[in-house]
């Protein structure tokens, strides 16, 4: 029967131990990591990010980051370089090379090309004076840290430190370029992180979907108009245009006596609750969910208040914004 609380103390064990590796390389960042950041907004082109091995699944998910977050950055295999690939790295590229130990023999060629066609070349390895931190514009050391495998062989802490450097090389280049959630949204449409940025104007149903009707009309119409436009209420406008309220099952029910002779205006719940199409979609859901209600009027952010569209909690859950 195996020892359920060995697996727990290794574990912690692991993370400690790791954990004490980031707190080192805090520490240990010095002017080397602002030149790396200055050499990166300098660069005309892209961040070519390469590694060998476990350094080299960490550079495919440091290009990511960047990538994703303003800083055009592609992936090269070091080897697949040697057999040709060589040609993506060009003038006006940043090469970021990551080897741990700074000797990695696969990275000779890339390394080369770098200094033959004067591509600045940012390296990272924790062996000060190995041949990558030598050759390279900008060096960052590594702190010497223990790996948490036991043995010192299997690269633990040593990626963990290296893939938190990527991040805060992200990071930084994020917070100088003003990069906000809107533009995130521009690089990662899909997925969860994705629908969390969509915008209200991204899911709204607009023109002839928009239940509107104006305050005159007869309230036998009105009825048409919410049956036939699917959201339950009906959005009612004055005679400049500007949306001046609504109408719902509730105000239905609150003048079904006689409530065929009454107009919108008459029916109406006065100032409803708006969105302006540039807010965050999942923001509009909360307040709906605050609210108890299903559906959001959006309206012109001008201040005239005209009603550009509508839109509804279904549309939005269906699109992943909960």
């Amino acid at each position: 029967m195996t020892d359920r609380q060995t697996f727990i103390d290794t574990a912690r064990r692991v993370i400690g131990i790791e954990a004490r590796g980031l707190v080192a390389l805090g520490e240990t960042l010095d002017g080397s990591f602002a030149a790396a950041v200055e050499l990166v907004l300098a660069a005309r082109g892209r961040v070519i990010v390469s590694g060998m091995g476990k350094s080299g699944h960490v550079a495919r998910k440091i290009a990511a980051t960047l990538a994703s977050t303003g800083t055009p950055a592609q992936f090269v295999h070091p080897a697949e370089a040697s057999h040709g690939d060589l040609g993506m790295v060009t003038e006006g590229d940043v090469a970021l090379v990551l080897s741990n130990s700074g000797e990695t023999p696969e990275l000779a060629d890339i390394i080369a090309h770098t200094r033959r066609f004067g591509i600045p070349l940012i390296g990272v390895a924790s062996r000060e004076g190995s041949t990558l931190l030598t050759q390279a514009d900008v060096a960052i050391l590594l702190p010497k840290t223990e790996e948490a495998c036991g043995t010192g062989i299997v690269p633990t802490t040593s990626t963990t430190m290296t893939l938190a450097l990527g991040d805060a090389l992200a990071v930084a280049l994020m917070e100088h370029r003003h990069f906000t959630p809107e533009h995130f949204r521009t690089f990662h449409p899909g997925g969860k992180l994705g629908a969390r940025l969509l915008k209200v104007a991204d899911l709204m149903h607009a023109g002839d979907a928009m239940p509107i009707v104006p305050e005159t009309t007869p309230m036998s119409e009105v009825l048409v108009t919410m049956s036939r436009k699917g959201f339950g209420v009906a959005g009612v406008t004055d005679a400049s245009g500007r949306l001046a309220g609504i109408v719902t099952d509730g105000d239905l029910r609150r003048h079904m006596e006689g409530l065929l002779t009454h107009t919108a205006g008459e029916v109406m719940t006065r100032d409803p609750r708006t969105v302006p199409p540039g807010a965050l979609a999942e923001k509009a859901v909360a307040e709906m969910r605050d609210r108890k209600i299903t559906c959001l009027f959006v309206v012109d952010p001008s201040g005239e208040g005209r009603a550009l569209g509508i839109l509804n909690i279904h549309d939005c859950l269906r699109a992943g914004v909960a």
